[in-house]
């Protein structure tokens, strides 16, 4: 892992191409630390997510596509992008980056 990515303020995880926790950094380890925080790392993602989840991590794994959403929790609007990654131009696994929002964002239309 990259100095940087270890304090990131935004929860970082990744898992490999069989869906196997291989990297968090530590806001992530404390998001899911009900969950087993880094104990996670080397167990399967299947393992703690629901049916319709595992039908999305096995599309994004298999196709390359992402999902990208927002939710709300405990009061706190975050903004969810997984993203496939690539070695060699095939998709090598999955990163997930979690931020929390302010409640107003400011949208800028560029030209």
């Amino acid at each position: 892992m990259h100095d940087w990515v270890k304090e990131f303020p935004g929860a970082i995880t990744t898992c490999d191409r069989d869906a196997i926790v291989r990297e968090m950094n530590d806001k992530a380890t404390s998001v899911f630390v009900k969950d087993g925080g880094e104990k996670l790392i080397g167990h399967s993602l299947y393992d703690c997510h629901n049916p319709r989840s595992i039908e999305i991590i096995k599309s994004m794994l298999e196709t390359g596509e992402n999902n990208i959403y927002t939710i709300e929790k405990n009061g706190k609007k975050k903004l969810i992008i997984q993203q496939p990654y690539y070695t060699e131009g095939k998709v090598a696994g999955l990163v997930e980056l979690s931020i929390e929002l302010p409640r107003e964002i400011p949208h800028y239309v560029r030209t």
